[in-house]
């Protein structure tokens, strides 16, 4: 049960369900091409030319909303977008944000990876510019490492159709997106670090400023993601930069709300705080052999690669301003309705091997003091009961606690409801990601790790789809013909063969994370 997991194994688990590596693998519908008709639509930095269906659907791909952060522009702050003259095309994906190469070409990211990479991807179904349809900006995950806005299995048509505008927004990754140093705290005014964070930021200004002209609705706007990109919408709501910018939050198996991560590595702390970060920094640039940031903005971004591949979200005391916990509890926080959950097996991919019950036992101990009353709810006497619970584990304090610590901060401290799901595929065992192709309703391709959708994957997908799409329409997901999904309490809407409100949760076990982070809290105030 180490700290962090490796990196390519976090991104295969974030993106298992929405294989696809070319665009026959999606249904037909969801083609872009198909029946294409060109459609120009003028925004604030210029007329772009994307196409509109034979559905009615109107496709934008590739859009700028940003200067391409290259050269200088490297670890800064995205600029605004330079306005351009005549007619951009917009008919296909930019580039996936530059990275390793060899794992995500396996699930349909863009094979052009580039660092001029801060592209955004448009589905409307408006027919009129004043048709204010809600707008639902998806943020990709990958562990803030890799993934692109423009896979596959991201495509927009089908929620586009029940009556939103669907964005999905790019971003750095990597070090190129997270890298933090000293000389880049200088240069900051005091932060660095969460440059992918401040992308999305600019990715929300731009739908503020040219949503209407999609018919969308700059009042009305949800960020979701999932994984790394659910992380994002966590840390968007208490990012200061973010106010207004978005009026509904929703969190797919997101991490977040465990103190910063310090010297000590504590196990599960997902955010360090900035001095531990500039510190990985001062050791990044040695790996790349530079001796101050203006050698490591001259070198290639191959040479930048070879650093490391990793990124992470950083407290900088800006973007991200300090302990997520500690911020609601204040009542500083973006409030909004909140839609969050996880799914059954959402540990699963990241335990890949069978786990002895010694070795549950010793890795335990990253858990300090507490460590003997998380074994007492995890059992472990043998084999086969060590690997689930190592994996349940994983998926309890990864993604489980965060999301029922979201939903119920909320409630106490907040004036939007919140609801909290819980993913179990229709023919059981759920894994990290595997709700992907049922909210966004595009099949996974069959074969490798997914099977075909039978009537009641197609059934279940209608149903998220209908709760999503009601939820950003209204703040609430309930809707008519639907089972009823009261706002918090103990029970979870479980997504499974026969859907409905149901005891998903293990109690003991988010009592259990409860009073370990309430201890490391008290531990470092001391």
């Amino acid at each position: 049960m180490p700290r962090t997991h490796s990196r390519l194994v976090a991104y295969l688990a974030a993106n298992l369900f929405v294989l696809a590596a070319t665009p026959h693998a999606l249904p037909a519908r969801a083609r872009a091409a198909d029946g294409a008709a060109p459609e120009r639509i003028r925004l604030a930095a210029g007329e772009i030319e994307g196409i509109k269906r034979k559905d009615g659907v109107r496709v934008f791909q590739g859009i700028p909303f940003a200067q391409p952060p290259v050269g200088d522009l490297r670890w800064k702050p995205p600029q605004p977008v330079k306005p351009w003259e005549g007619v951009k095309k917009a008919t296909a994906f930019g580039p996936a944000p530059i990275q390793e190469a060899f794992i995500p070409s396996l699930i349909g990211v863009p094979k052009e990876h580039s660092e001029d990479c801060l592209y955004l991807n448009v589905w409307t179904p408006a027919k009129r510019a004043d048709d204010k349809l809600p707008v639902m900006v998806w943020i990709h995950g990958g562990a803030f490492a890799m993934g692109s806005a423009s896979q596959p299995g991201y495509d927009g048509s089908r929620l586009a159709e029940r009556g939103v505008v669907v964005v999905s927004v790019g971003y750095r990754v990597g070090p190129f997106g997270f890298l933090a140093h000293p000389e880049l705290t200088k240069e900051g005014a005091g932060s660095s670090g969460n440059y992918g964070l401040r992308d999305m930021v600019a990715g929300l200004e731009w739908v503020r400023d040219n949503a209407t002209a999609f018919g969308g609705d700059p009042g009305c706007v949800t960020i979701f993601g999932e994984s790394a990109g659910g992380a994002a919408v966590n840390i968007l709501a208490t990012c200061p930069k973010a106010k207004g910018m978005f009026h509904r939050a929703i969190c797919q198996s997101g991490p977040g709300f465990t103190p910063p991560r310090t010297e000590a590595n504590e196990a599960f702390h997902t955010h360090p705080t900035l001095a531990v970060a500039e510190n990985e920094g001062k050791v990044f640039l040695t790996r790349v052999k530079a001796k101050d940031i203006a050698t490591a903005r001259a070198l290639s971004a191959d040479a930048v690669l070879k650093g490391g591949s990793g990124g992470s979200a950083t407290i900088d005391g800006d973007v991200l301003p300090g302990d997520q916990y500690e911020h609601f509890k204040a009542g500083n926080f973006n409030d909004t309705p909140v839609l969050v959950g996880s799914n059954s097996d959402d540990g699963g991919m990241f335990v890949l091997l069978p786990v002895k019950p010694t070795d549950f036992v010793k890795g335990a101990k990253g858990f300090g003091e507490y460590a003997e009353k998380l074994l007492a709810v995890y059992p472990h006497a043998t084999q086969a009961e060590a690997t689930r619970s190592a994996k349940d584990l994983v998926a309890d304090v990864s993604f489980r606690w965060p999301a029922w610590t979201w939903a119920k901060l909320q409630t106490e401290k907040g004036k939007g409801k919140a609801f909290v799901y819980f993913f179990d595929h229709p023919r059981g065992g759920a894994s990290h990601a595997a709700e992907i192709p049922y909210v966004f309703g595009n099949p996974p391709p069959p074969g490798l790790l997914s099977k075909p959708w039978k009537a009641e994957d197609t059934k279940l997908s209608d149903l998220m789809g209908s709760y999503w799409v009601n939820f950003a329409k209204t703040g609430d997901p309930n809707g008519e013909g639907l089972p009823e999904w009261p706002a918090f309490t103990t029970k979870l809407m479980t997504f499974d063969a026969s859907p409905g409100m149901k005891d998903a949760l293990r109690p003991e076990r988010v009592e259990a994370f409860d009073a370990y982070f309430a201890w490391r809290r008290g531990q470092a105030k001391k």
